[in-house]
């Protein structure tokens, strides 16, 4: 059985057309929120791709008496 279904592959497909107007017809409009796009980007890849550096704490940490 294949992974996508028709119904994710016709979703698929109308979401890049939809995609490629918007950015073809009103690239100009949205060119001025592109410094934007980078600042939110950054945001995401720290909560998404950063959620496991530093916060775990093992139990050879604690003082050995």
């Amino acid at each position: 059985m294949h992974n996508l279904t028709n119904r994710n592959l016709l979703l698929t497909s109308v979401l890049v057309i939809a995609l490629v107007y918007v950015v073809t017809e009103h690239g100009v409009h949205l060119l001025p929120y592109l410094p934007f796009s980078f600042l939110l980007g950054c945001l995401f890849m720290h909560m998404f791709m950063h959620s496991g550096h530093g916060h775990h704490h093992s139990h050879d940490d604690q003082p050995k008496m």
